[in-house]
């Protein structure tokens, strides 16, 4: 957009407004603007309209089957001065998004990082190892075995045989353990796509910038990292950011095939799973939609800290 402001300035007339600029713009390129269209109206029919659908049905009571009944704020009081369970959930989304959102960016940087120095043979395969519990379906249940309830788990038939413990411990059905190792399995799991992005980022610097750093005063690599490395990937580090931000604050997949649904004592319960009980299960649409619009809205609130921290990177 400043771009194109620019470019207006330099070549507009007094007598052509900005819109007026903007439709010839349109209409030069209008091969280009053809192309896009299938996206933009399917972008907008299943994403745009969606959210808009979802953010007007959280004033009314709707159960899908009649005319919905508006009430205004009533979805929203009852969600925070009504519904405990919310509330709990709420404390859960945000303890695991606190932890394992931030750890898990940090760590798919710096995993990305170390890989940028290998060899690009080695680098593949190192790659390949890191990425693959992400897209394995057999994580779960190597972790469930891990740390099964009776004495055959790995870990109670450790804990058992080496005296530590003498009978063996429902580690999933334990309200103690749910959400540490729920974080465990999730930052075990957290090196995908945004990993994969660091990657690219890392090896799409320009090696030349280095070179001229050094003559500028760089003197190691962490003055690299701050000065030359991130500011050249900053946007690789926003979708990383996004990655990360909608992945800690979904991860209701997690607890859901390792603890069941609902978990022991809610010790899991987040807003996903709450979301699910009144949207899939009770076809509460219209307090589902206002649980859809407050984790939304927390999402966004997240993106645009990120968004400003990661602007001062390198300045």
């Amino acid at each position: 957009m400043a771009k194109q402001s620019a470019e207006y300035k330099a070549v507009a007339r007094k007598d052509m407004t900005y819109r007026q600029w903007i439709w010839k713009e349109m209409k030069r390129n209008w091969v280009a603007y053809l192309l896009i269209l299938p996206y933009v109206l399917i972008f907008t029919a299943f994403t745009i309209l969606p959210v808009l659908l979802s953010v007007v049905l959280s004033f009314t009571n709707f159960n899908m089957l009649q005319i919905p009944d508006i009430v205004w704020l009533d979805n929203y009081i009852n969600l925070f001065f009504a519904d405990d369970i919310f509330l709990t959930a709420c404390t859960n989304t945000l303890i695991f998004a606190g932890i394992v959102g931030p750890a898990s960016y940090l760590m798919s940087f710096l995993v990305a990082w170390f890989i940028n120095e290998l060899s690009p043979k080695v680098r593949a395969i190192v790659t390949l190892i890191f990425y693959a519990p992400s897209i394995s379906g057999q994580v779960y249940l190597i972790w469930g075995t891990l740390f099964s309830a009776d004495s055959y788990g790995w870990v109670n038939s450790f804990l058992m045989e080496t005296g530590i413990k003498t009978e063996p411990i429902a580690f999933f059905k334990d309200a103690d353990y749910v959400m540490p190792l729920c974080i465990i399995v999730a930052l075990w799991t957290s090196l995908g796509t945004s990993f994969l992005s660091f990657i690219a980022g890392l090896q799409g610097v320009d090696r030349s910038m280095y070179e001229a750093g050094a003559v500028d005063g760089v003197k190691n690599r962490w003055q690299e990292l701050w000065y030359i490395t991130l500011p050249s990937m900053k946007p690789q580090l926003m979708f990383g950011a996004i990655m990360a931000i909608t992945g800690a604050f979904g991860f209701g997949g997690i607890v859901t095939a390792l603890c069941g649904f609902p978990s022991v004592d809610y010790a899991g319960h987040t807003i996903m799973h709450h979301l699910e009980d009144y949207g899939g299960q009770r076809y509460e649409t219209g307090y589902a939609s206002a649980i859809a619009t407050v984790l939304f809205l927390i999402m966004i609130l997240a993106n645009m800290l990120v968004k400003k921290i990661i602007s001062k990177v390198g300045s």
